[in-house]
């Protein structure tokens, strides 16, 4: 009776050793920790809903700061020339391009990551895939403004349009503002139309969970989607069609920015590996934006913490450690050949880069870009510790910026004419600048507030294909191929 009792207990610790491991799993991973779809839609429906004064004080200020940089500032340069910019000889890219070429790598997150990883299924992509198509969208508008702010004129931008015109005009395709408006212009476009195309599922819950002036506008966006399987099916062909069609233009917008100095005979921007390199460098910025934005709503809006977990820190932090290191090899490997093989002017270039009066910022560009992620984010611990990743991808925008800075303004200070040698010395840019990133945080906020962050139907697909086996004493995920 004894040896009886000592089995039944073996066997009942045993079953909760198993229980137990099938909690910790599902506390892990988002994927094996299903919710009843409607509580997922109620959870999501009240982090729109649900807003404090902290936000709406936020708001107000980022509107202040908006309402002066975008339109106070930017009439006064209009009114009075780009005379009050520090745009001169031989600095005539300053901030607004450096601006243009951050944003724009900014918007690469989102493709990267809803794009190319829904291509290579890598599942823990599904809760926050549509945090980044908005920065995508969002980051190309600043983009856009930042090149109308260069233009001076405004209001002449129909110029770069190919349209009919008595004068028998054409866009000079051999300008750089050419090439950066047909960049921007099709890849806005085309992001757009595939942040939208998943949103659709998503407004049409809203849509039936909504009242009033809401009801209204989700009634649009939703398209009349009832959810039928031929509108599954309907929508799951032109997403496919759009995640392989979008990553080229992703990498053809960036190489066409890279141009923009590559096709120059300038010393430090001659070189064939631009093209490469501006795309990795977007991809950094890019990532460590996703991860800022990520901390920033699992921490501020409510319910999120379910869908937003230490997995999904943890599955960037790794891509972020990766894209680092390429970073790396391609701004040594650009170095290297310059200062082996690069004329007395490009030497000149390179010795003031590291030694002149902006030297503390090429070397704080690799410690941020280099140095402090391979620090930080090969330990599991840390990589999956919200606020650390977010120091770790606030700095690492701040060293790409830094780096966008050194190419455009900096490394134009140093030509094959030394007489006209002067450092870059901004002005009206600083408060346009401070607006464009105002305007983006204010965009993301409103947007978090009109439309569903988490794509809560993908969410469900994942759990639908995750399940957990028993193989011998071991327990692992399993997924399945969901048509």
């Amino acid at each position: 009776m004894a040896g009886y009792n000592k089995k039944e207990e073996h066997a009942h610790a045993k079953a909760e050793s198993h229980n137990h491991g099938e909690e910790h799993f599902r506390e892990k991973h988002l994927m094996l920790d299903p919710l009843p779809r409607g509580q997922m839609n109620d959870m999501v429906m009240e982090s729109m809903y649900v807003t404090s004064w902290k936000f709406w004080a936020v708001f107000a200020a980022l509107s202040v700061i908006v309402a002066y940089g975008l339109f106070f500032s930017w009439g006064k340069m209009i009114a009075e020339g780009l005379g009050i910019a520090g745009v001169n000889r031989p600095s005539y890219w300053g901030i607004f391009l450096v601006n243009t070429v951050f944003w724009i790598g900014i918007s690469h997150a989102g493709t990267f990551i809803s794009a190319i990883l829904r291509v290579f299924k890598a599942e823990f992509r599904r809760p926050f895939t549509r945090a980044a198509e908005l920065m995508t969208t969002f980051g190309l508008v600043q983009a856009g403004f930042s090149v109308f702010m260069h233009m001076g004129r405004v209001w002449l931008s129909y110029w770069l349009m190919p349209y009919a015109n008595q004068r028998m005009l054409w866009p000079n395709l051999h300008s750089p503002l050419t090439w950066d408006l047909l960049a921007i212009t099709t890849y806005l476009l085309s992001s757009t139309m595939y942040l939208f195309l998943p949103l659709i599922p998503d407004v049409a819950m809203a849509r039936d969970r909504s009242t009033g002036w809401r009801k209204t506008f989700y009634k649009i966006l939703a398209l009349g989607f009832r959810g039928t399987e031929g509108e599954w099916a309907h929508l799951r062909n032109a997403m496919n069609i759009f995640a392989f069609a979008i990553i080229p233009v992703m990498f053809s917008v960036h190489t066409i920015v890279s141009w923009d100095f590559a096709a120059a005979t300038r010393p430090g921007w001659n070189s064939s590996i631009f093209g490469p390199y501006f795309v990795v460098g977007a991809l950094h910025s890019g990532m460590g934006a996703v991860i800022m934005v990520l901390a920033v709503v699992r921490g501020t809006m409510k319910n999120m913490k379910y869908f937003i977990r230490a997995e999904h820190f943890d599955g960037i932090g790794r891509l972020m450690l990766i894209i680092s290191m390429a970073w790396a090899y391609f701004f040594f490997n650009d170095y290297m050949v310059q200062w082996y093989g690069g004329d007395k002017w490009t030497q000149q270039l390179l010795h003031f880069h590291e030694a002149g009066p902006m030297g503390w910022m090429w070397f704080a560009m690799l410690i941020f870009n280099v140095a402090i992620p391979w620090a930080v984010l090969w330990n599991q611990k840390w990589r999956s510790t919200p606020w650390i990743v977010f120091v770790v991808g606030f700095l690492i925008n701040i060293g790409m910026w830094f780096e966008r800075y050194i190419i455009v303004p900096i490394s134009l200070s140093i030509n094959r004419m030394p007489f006209t040698w002067r450092l870059y010395a901004p002005g009206v840019e600083i408060p346009l600048g401070i607006g464009t990133l105002a305007f983006f945080i204010l965009l993301y906020m409103a947007a978090s507030r009109l439309i569903p962050l988490i794509p809560v139907w993908e969410v469900q697909e994942g759990q639908m294909a995750h399940e957990l086996k028993k193989f011998g004493r071991e327990t692992v995920v399993s997924v399945s191929e969901l048509e």
